[in-house]
């Protein structure tokens, strides 16, 4: 079972990017997926998360800028992240909770999540 990442890289505030994660050796179409972010000596903070119905959740800072979805047919968790600032630097990963198909109100915790891929690099400049 793995979860692999990419899409990372270097751009300019205000630009973009677009995440993906494309899982192998387990069908996540049913179950809760979601995107976190890690500063070095920090903490990972739960960026966003998508349930097996589509719906999703976001924390407050990406509101209206990052976009999670999922393609079940190719198995693979996007995020797309537009107006990009510097304070969204950070290593992305993402994770799965299987078998759970709901996120709820725990969605942002990391140690709900079992799999977990290795993580993209995301740095923007000011």
């Amino acid at each position: 079972v793995t979860l692999v990442e990419s899409g990372g890289g270097s751009v300019q505030a205000g630009g973009s990017l677009r995440l993906s994660c494309v899982g192998s050796g387990y069908n996540y179409a049913n179950v809760c997926m979601a995107w976190f972010r890690q500063v070095l000596d920090k903490g990972r903070e739960g960026v966003a998360s998508i349930n097996m119905d589509g719906s999703t959740r976001y924390i407050d800072s990406v509101e209206g800028r990052f976009t999670i979805s999922r393609d079940n047919a190719q198995n693979t968790l996007y995020l797309q992240m537009n107006s990009l600032k510097p304070e969204d630097t950070a290593m992305y990963y993402c994770a799965a909770d299987p078998p759970y198909y709901w996120c709820g109100g725990s969605w942002a915790s990391e140690e709900r999540y079992g799999d977990w891929g290795l993580g993209t690099q995301v740095t923007v400049s000011s």
